[in-house]
């Protein structure tokens, strides 16, 4: 018998499923375990939210937790390639949810289609072991990180518009960074796909590599994007690593 099928916890599908992630060193059975047992929190199932939840689920997280109040709208169907045409005027996290059990029913997927403040925010933060940042509006992003620091949950930021991209990750780490270390206030003037454009691809692209900066960071394997952003210029195809300092004066993470 094969030496990995001897190992406990996984079952005969669920070894065959994953045999490609399994097969890398870095991941093996333990790793796939790991994945199995961890829980994710999405905010937005956008254009970048919908890849990232899709790979995360075939990957085999265990749950996964979509919260969206919008519903689903034919300008969506561009880039946000988690919804079908038929789900135009549905709620997104119903719609998604449907998709991703298509994809794996194995994981267990919940959805809030409500806006979360205050104390309900942090509480189900706290619920996860990491969260994903895929919403469009400053206002949104500060709660969040707001949240994750107060509760320590390791946070991914995904960011894109027109041709361009962003991605941050932030541990919650006491000498790390915060979101509000980069951007102390928010734009008097915030663009918007919406106003602005963006190439559906682009936005994929970034919700892969969001994905991927959660398995690693769930996995604690490789070299993460933590107090870093990346910046990404698809028209030009220039790729930027920039170093985050963690501000002493920041009113949500300096103690």
């Amino acid at each position: 018998m094969d030496a990995k099928a001897e190992q406990p916890g996984l079952s005969d599908e669920e070894l065959l499923r994953y045999s490609r992630q399994i097969l890398l060193p870095q991941i093996d059975v333990a790793g796939q375990q790991k994945l199995l047992s961890s829980h994710v929190m999405l905010f937005g199932v956008g254009g970048i939210g919908s890849p990232a939840a899709m790979y995360l689920v075939t990957s085999g997280i265990g749950k996964l937790t979509l919260i969206d109040p919008d519903k689903v709208d034919s300008s969506n169907l561009q880039r946000q390639i988690i919804y079908r045409s038929d789900d135009v005027g549905e709620e997104k996290v119903d719609a998604a949810c449907r998709t991703l059990a298509s994809l794996n029913s194995q994981t267990t997927v919940r959805t809030i289609d409500t806006v979360l403040t205050g104390a309900e925010l942090r509480d189900k933060v706290a619920d996860a072991d990491l969260v994903l940042d895929a919403t469009d509006n400053f206002n949104a992003r500060f709660a969040i990180n707001h949240a994750c620091v107060q509760t320590g949950t390791p946070l991914v930021v995904g960011a894109a518009i027109r041709f361009e991209g962003q991605i941050m990750v932030f541990t919650m780490q006491a000498a790390s960074a915060c979101y509000q270390c980069l951007y102390p206030v928010s734009d008097d003037f915030e663009e918007t796909c919406t106003q602005s454009g963006i190439l559906g691809s682009v936005a994929g692209l970034l919700g892969c590599i969001q994905a991927t900066e959660a398995i690693k960071l769930l996995l604690g394997i490789g070299q993460s994007l933590t107090d870093r952003i990346l910046l990404i210029d698809t028209l030009n195809m220039d790729w930027q690593s920039v170093k985050i300092n963690k501000d002493p004066e920041c009113p949500v993470c300096a103690a």
